[in-house]
């Protein structure tokens, strides 16, 4: 099955039924980002997010040094941001096509029909956040090293962690601090503000403990883990109500599924249930 999932920067693996293991790999740029591996990040996820063989995400970075160190500045420098058009409004819809591109890219995480886990470890900056926020679940080892980055590059991040961190963690305050001072922050601190949900030894520790929690997240009901994931991303953005509503619609279809029935005559005989691929 990995033969099929190829993608220059990427290690993409199976370690356990159901589940998929994506790995940056740049580890000798500290899997600092490239136009091309955004481009190809997109393509696996979205490849994942339809595939019946698969049902929870990892995604780890290469090497011990770092989850992501962010964009690479140096190859960016020369790339889209180093066009100088002398009409301004052809400028500015060639950089915001770019950007829409790009929001596009890290979006297909949370689009997503299968939760993903963020595994991350030593350097984690800029591109580090956005990513991780679009993952459904984060977690870390104690090495690790947060900064929301691109105040000290000299732009405001346009790629979702403005968007989605006052949402992932419920302090304001704290948001503003870390994005508007760029400060390094630790594992500990994450954890304490709710960015993360646990913070474990070093790297080979907390790559155990995700891919414990994406077997055991692959072993429920498809549907019910797709719809559970659906309605709470569309709720956190709507009024409780709507959310109701929206869960009403969404279940009038999906408890007809014979999960429900296999599930709950599985507990009452105290069996493992198996469900079929979706």
């Amino acid at each position: 099955m990995a033969e099929g999932y190829k993608y220059e920067y990427f290690n993409v693996t199976f370690p356990a039924e159901y589940v998929a293991h994506v790995e940056i790999n740049r580890p000798e740029k500290l899997n600092a980002f490239v136009e091309q591996m955004w481009l190809n990040l997109s393509a696996i996820v979205n490849r994942l997010s339809h595939d019946p063989n698969i049902r929870s995400i990892i995604l780890t970075g290469s090497g011990d040094r770092a989850f992501t160190a962010g964009l690479d500045v140096t190859a960016a420098s020369q790339g889209t941001l180093s066009q100088n058009n002398s009409d301004a409004a052809r400028t500015a819809t060639s950089l915001r096509r770019h950007i829409f591109e790009f929001q596009d890219c890290i979006t297909a995480l949370e689009k997503c029909e299968v939760p993903i886990i963020a595994v991350l470890h030593g350097i984690s900056y800029g591109l580090a956040l956005d990513l991780c926020l679009a993952c459904d679940i984060r977690m870390c080892a104690a090495d690790t090293r947060f900064s929301v980055k691109e105040v000290d590059i000299g732009l405001a991040a346009d790629i979702g962690t403005l968007s989605r961190l006052p949402k992932a963690v419920g302090n304001f305050s704290w948001v503003k601090d870390v994005c508007l001072s760029a400060r390094i922050f630790g594992s500990s601190e994450a954890e304490k503000v709710g960015l993360v949900s646990g913070v474990y030894g070093g790297k080979v520790e907390v790559v155990a403990e995700g891919l414990k929690l994406a077997k055991l997240i692959a072993s429920k009901s498809p549907v019910a883990v797709q719809g559970t994931k659906e309605i709470l991303n569309y709720s956190r953005d709507r009024s409780v109500e709507e959310g109701l509503r929206y869960t009403a619609v969404w279940n009038q279809a999906m408890l007809q599924t014979t999960d429900v029935k296999d599930a709950m005559l599985s507990g009452l005989q105290k069996k493992t249930p198996k469900f079929s691929k979706l």
